[in-house]
């Protein structure tokens, strides 16, 4: 097994007084030229965002766009017609293929928190496609939740390429063990909330790994935990 430690205190920061971000891999204004991106996730970012501030209409192309949406109320506009608010526990993808446009707002009281995620995609210039799904974080406890899938499903987003998301809230000295298939995979875990045990490797709250030429690991909770893992390609194929 091979890993690789992503540590809260080595993220990229940008601070523009309505929105903090936290950048692991190189974006906007960061740039870290030994972390550009972890197989086919290209970005991740722990974004925050103040009351009736966000995102204006803008574009994008060829990108798988995950929203996890941790803290807060959130909109979704597109030019595909969508028109969603949603809370905590709220998960949105836009597969953005030939083009899409689209605007977010905190449209809460208080401060937003959400995952933002970029993995590329597999098939280019696909017709876009935008999906969301609810996942209420009492609904989840002590389980291992599917929320992005590459397979088709009624109880999670869809992406176009070869990934999985899952979301794990589990009890303190809980045990997960997770398998996965070991050609061209890896995965990267981001530590939510908590602190767990991977592999006798510790990930306190907030510090992410990435993982890689192994097919299963086991993930010991040191307290109530809540993280989240992605599978997905190491190499483009």
């Amino acid at each position: 097994m091979q890993t690789q430690l992503f540590p809260a205190s080595e993220r990229g920061k940008k601070d523009i007084g309505w929105l903090k971000s936290n950048f692991v891999f190189s974006f906007s204004n960061h740039y870290h030229p030994m972390r550009s991106a972890f197989g086919t996730l290209f970005a991740f970012n722990d974004d925050y965002v103040q009351p009736g501030k966000g995102f204006g209409i803008h574009p994008h192309v060829n990108m798988e766009i995950i929203s996890v949406l941790l803290k807060g109320n959130m909109n979704h506009i597109d030019t595909l017609g969508y028109s969603t608010k949603f809370e905590a526990g709220g998960v949105q993808i836009m597969s953005a293929g030939s083009g899409l446009r689209h605007e977010e707002y905190n449209i809460g009281a208080n401060d937003v928190n959400f995952l933002q995620i970029w993995i590329y995609p597999k098939l280019q210039n696909i017709t876009p496609r935008y999906q969301f799904r609810n996942f209420p974080k009492e609904e989840r406890k002590n389980k291992l939740v599917t929320i992005v899938s590459h397979e088709e499903g009624f109880g999670h987003c869809w992406i176009n390429q070869n990934s999985k998301l899952s979301l794990g809230y589990f009890d303190k000295n809980e045990t997960i063990n997770y398998t996965f298939p070991p050609e061209n995979m890896c995965l990267f875990i981001f530590v939510i909330t908590g602190n767990v045990i991977i592999n006798d490797i510790a990930v306190p709250e907030r510090d992410a790994i990435g993982i890689w030429d192994t097919d299963r690991i086991m993930i010991t909770c040191n307290t109530e935990s809540e993280f989240l893992i992605i599978e997905t390609p190491v190499n483009q194929k």
